[in-house]
């Protein structure tokens, strides 16, 4: 779930997420009265980039974006696509899947799934799809925390530190907060990992 930032752009043929979360970055930046090079500099990324992402013309990984919401003061749970159809009853304990709050990264390969009904619990599930050939990108990058994940469906390969794993379904990991990881999949399916983390940390 750690990717690098992508160099391409979005190729999105509707209102995409990439187009939506931009917007809520450059609304919430505004209401901060926040420029944009004093957020390209708290991020350490180029002013272009983040006019690219808040426009919705490039792919913004999950990694960047919990870069960007610290920055801005909020989670980056605080960007899912949130869903009015689920009954008042069900919202702090249930998620049906089909309701699933999420994020979909153009270009990329890459989908979040938020599993959790609350935000603001102490832990938090997320499923990341990865296409074929999806990456994590060739950056390492460090949590806060640490995390664990079980690989639901297809492979999963996993970089840590020097180390490179090949999982199958049904195999799961932990990683410690300091350890750098990547991910990749290298089937020709979809891999499908359930991670589980802190929520303060995401």
């Amino acid at each position: 779930m750690i990717m690098a930032e992508p160099t391409h752009p979005n190729s999105g043929t509707t209102e995409s997420d990439d187009l939506r979360i931009g917007r809520q970055i450059r609304d919430l930046r505004k209401a901060k009265r926040i420029t944009l090079a004093t957020l390209a500099t708290r991020v350490n990324k180029s002013v272009g980039y983040l006019s690219q992402v808040e426009r919705g013309t490039s792919s913004l990984p999950i990694g960047v974006l919990q870069t960007i919401s610290e920055a801005l003061g909020v989670r980056a749970s605080w960007f899912f696509q949130t869903d009015d159809e689920t009954p008042d009853g069900e919202l702090q304990y249930i998620v049906r899947a089909g309701n699933r709050r999420s994020m979909t990264f153009s270009g990329i390969g890459v989908r979040e799934e938020l599993l959790s009904p609350r935000l603001s619990g102490q832990l938090l599930l997320i499923m990341t799809r990865l296409a074929p050939g999806a990456s994590g990108g060739k950056e390492h990058r460090q949590r806060k925390g640490e995390e664990a994940g079980y690989v639901e469906a297809g492979q999963l390969e996993l970089k840590i530190g020097q180390q490179t794993f090949l999982l199958e379904a049904g195999d799961s990991f932990s990683i410690a907060g300091d350890e750098p990881h990547l991910i990749y999949n290298p089937g020709q399916t979809e891999t499908r990992v359930v991670w589980v983390m802190k929520g303060t940390d995401y």
